[in-house]
């Protein structure tokens, strides 16, 4: 090779090394709301995405959607705020003398031609435009109708400059134009921008089918040098605005904000109104209770209150039913319950006379099996519906031109339906195990039994699927013998794989059976309530050790060759506490997984993703899976994608998105710069130090130093022995913080130290010496480790 050729690799790959290392400190680009946040199919949709790190903003994704970018607002720094207060001012100033000067001649005029003068501002403006002050004022001391209308533009720019955001994660914007295909399927979208600091975390935006309108505009009011009168600080007044149903209508609420909507109805129509609000942003990190509690009435023409709904059974967001009594005039009104609001909450009204599903029977089936399943709701078109579940898991359920789905539940185990009565003991015959039984707590009090018979010894599972599937019980399960004897019960129980439930009503207990003989469960409802949507599926059998796996973020940004870290957390089920190897699916070529492995017992673990050279041009879509054995048999469980959030500054949720996208940037580049050359996993003795080796491409940065992020409890760096090709690290494990067989990663970032320059023969007094600055290297791939015993 060349010398020119080894300096311009050189420089390229020092270049990008660096713009890797930047990317580990920079902002993460990130968005917190659009509005709107849907449109209707067919429709072009302009929309404003509220959020931070959205600099450089190249590109949005919505499904196959054609997206394009129109604008895009950043906060103004101080010094660019008083160049343009200064612009507004001097224009304002021009224009005042502009209209006096006019003034003074209109008046002259018309006194001249004995007439009252025309002194508006628009006459002043077309007066001087028509050459009016010609040779009686300088070109500057003109104003134009052009003129009028920059001062306009640049008196709401200064306006909405002025306006501080709500939060830090408000205070960028970006505008789209949305172009919904006509054949868009009806449901939810996700929403994400590529920008300089990668791609963001996903949106919801949902797509309909019928007409939509929004409310109007909070106008920005400039007062004089465009200070802001009232917008967005508070609601002014009520606003109300006309619409025709059915229709979908879009709208924010801003502090003390209240929005109507005045329609016609007709006698005899079964009116439904769904409000999304929660649906569209699941949790706000910094307002309680974690998200806009919206809460909607219905007024008739008199101004009477006629309905009202603040949630919809567990759910937050609310559905309003209403059976119109006669030809009128409504008013819908919709609000936060507590008179809260900003820009992200944000909210979509469907109201008119559509399917709306309240419950199904059975919540599930086996595999395979055509189910007939029995629909219960609004303005439905038939209560009768044949499910077919594919395989395991859960299958939406819905009707043509309904607003919401139900989840209809497959499974692989025996099934059975309860059967009346089974109320008290006893009961005459066991219930064959195992066993998924589909039952309903049928009216309040109602207490559902069955009789199972059992071994000592034997462990068993009892497992409710209720509010996991949208049904409004809040189960309860007790375990008893022969006797009477409680054995075990459970109210309920936290499953960390619903990330959009903050209710976890569902009970669960596993336990081992102390004798042989029969034993009885019994499953009610805590509130005592009960009716036809009271529906559940009731799981009794031996453990079932499986796991399903979550991978955050949902979206990880690199340039070509960089190492990015991401989480991926393993929900146990039934006792599994095996490890879990983790794998790229399909074999996309050019990624490289490192530190795949869950190890036995662990929750989560960090692994990183060493990005292909080439870059994409738009973010790709990768499936990462794991692989685990569990009483001879292998479990496949596809890891889901995202995204890790707060709610009210203390709770966390793993809220599942549709794609892990990956994106990567700049100029082709080498393939694994940095690759652990080491036998896996390191061993590391209590006590002592072990040794992480890691082969070095040529013209790599030298690294000087490494730091452990994240690290274990007791696990520290101790020294770097750099090196031309191979590097070396040597880390300590505390053996008073470090247990022997625990295992893990350890994900470590590089520095490089240039070298000091050499010392100059002559220095003379206006030389200053230049600092040496660490150049941030980035991630190195994560190092699987596993403790030992001192020898």
């Amino acid at each position: 090779m060349d010398r020119p050729r080894m300096m311009r690799k050189a420089l390229a790959c020092a270049a990008v090394l660096l713009a890797a290392g930047s990317a580990c400190c920079q902002q993460k680009a990130s968005i917190t709301c659009v509005y709107p946040a849907g449109g209707r199919q067919g429709d072009i949709v302009e929309v404003t995405v509220w959020g931070q790190g959205l600099a450089g903003v190249s590109r949005a994704f919505v499904c196959l959607f054609n997206v394009e970018i129109v604008d895009y607002e950043r906060p103004l720094s101080a010094k660019q705020l008083q160049e343009l207060r200064d612009e507004v001012k001097e224009l304002t100033t021009r224009r005042r003398e502009a209209l006096a000067a006019a003034r003074a001649a209109v008046t002259a005029l018309a006194l001249k031609e004995k007439r009252r003068p025309d002194i508006s501002t628009e006459r002043l403006i077309e007066f001087m435009a028509s050459g009016g002050l010609a040779g009686k004022a300088t070109p500057d001391k003109i104003w134009t109708d052009e003129d009028e209308k920059k001062l306009e533009l640049l008196a709401k720019k200064l306006a909405r400059a002025s306006i501080r955001p709500s939060s830090p994660a408000l205070a960028e914007t970006v505008t789209l134009r949305v172009h919904i295909p006509a054949d868009a399927p009806p449901g939810n979208a996700e929403l994400r921008l590529l920008t300089a600091a990668g791609v963001t975390n996903p949106l919801v935006f949902q797509v309909g089918s019928l007409p939509e309108c929004r409310e109007p505009a909070q106008p920005i009011q400039p007062g004089r040098f465009g200070a802001v009168q009232n917008w967005p600080l508070t609601a002014t007044t009520p606003t109300e605005t006309r619409i025709e149903i059915p229709a979908v209508v879009n709208g924010q609420i801003l502090p003390g904000d209240v929005d109507r909507y005045r329609f016609a109805a007709r006698q005899g129509q079964r009116l439904v109104c769904v409000v999304s609000a929660r649906k569209l942003i699941p949790y706000i990190s910094d307002a309680v209770p974690g998200w806009f509690q919206a809460v909607v009435t219905l007024y008739d023409s008199a101004g009477r209150e006629v309905a009202y709904a603040d949630d919809y059974r567990f759910s937050p967001d609310p559905v309003l039913f209403y059976d119109v009594p006669k030809d009128g005039e409504y008013v819908l009104e919709i609000r936060d319950s507590i008179y809260r609001g900003r820009e992200d909450f944000v909210y979509r009204v469907a109201i008119g006379e559509f399917p709306f599903v309240e419950s199904i029977f059975p919540l599930g089936g086996p595999v395979g099996v055509a189910m007939p399943v029995e629909l219960r709701g609004r303005n439905l078109p038939d209560t009768r519906l044949t499910v077919t579940a594919p395989q395991e898991g859960l299958l939406p359920v819905s009707v043509p031109g309904a607003f919401n789905t139900m989840l209809f539940s497959g499974d692989t185990l025996p099934e059975w339906l309860e059967k009346e009565p089974n109320n008290s003991r006893p009961i005459p015959r066991p219930t064959p195990l195992p066993a998924i039984i589909n039952g309903r707590i049928d009216s309040p009090g109602d207490v559902d039994i069955f009789r199972i018979e059992g071994r000592a010894g034997e462990r068993i599972v009892v497992e409710v699927y209720a509010r996991r599937l949208a049904s409004p019980l809040d189960s309860i399960v007790h375990l008893t013998d022969e006797s009477g004897k409680e054995i075990a019960k459970n109210d309920d129980f936290f499953d960390r794989s619903q990330g959009l439930l903050t209710h976890h009503a569902d009970s669960y207990l596993m336990t081992t059976l102390p004798a042989t003989g029969a034993y009885y469960i019994s499953l009610t409802d805590t509130q005592k309530r009960g009716g036809p949507e009271y529906a559940y599926r009731l799981r009794i059998s031996p453990p079932q050790p499986d796991f399903a796996l979550r991978i955050t973020p949902s979206s990880i940004s690199g340039r070509g060759g960089t190492t990015v870290p991401v989480t991926v957390h393993a929900i146990r089920k039934d006792g599994f506490s095996g490890p879990i190897a983790l794998s790229l699916k399909n074999n996309p070529t050019g990624f490289v997984l490192s530190g795949g492995r869950i190890p036995a017992g662990a929750d989560s673990v960090i692994a990183t993703l060493t990005l292909r050279s080439t870059p994409t041009k738009d973010p790709i879509s990768i499936e990462m899976e794991g692989r685990a054995t569990a009483d001879g048999r292998e479990i496949v469980r596809r890891a889901v994608p995202a995204e890790d959030m707060m709610q009210a500054f203390f709770y966390r949720h793993l809220v599942p998105a549709q794609d892990f996208f990956v994106y990567v940037s700049g100029r082709q580049f080498l393939s694994q710069p940095v690759q652990v050359a080491t036998s896996l996993p390191v061993p590391i003795p209590a006590g002592g130090t072990g040794r992480i080796r890691f082969s070095v491409a040529p013209f790599f940065p030298a690294i000087s130093q490494c730091q452990l992020d994240n690290p274990p409890d007791g696990i520290s760096v101790e020294s770097v022995i750099p090196g031309q090709t191979l590097v070396e690290v040597v880390v300590r494990a505390d053996a008073a913080k470090v247990k022997v067989g625990q295992e893990g990663n350890l994900l470590l970032t590089a520095t490089s130290i240039p070298p000091a320059p050499a010392a100059a023969s002559v220095q003379t007094t206006t030389q200053i010496a230049q600092p040496i600055r660490p150049r941030p290297l980035g991630y190195l791939p994560a190092v699987p480790f596993i403790i030992t015993e001192r020898q």
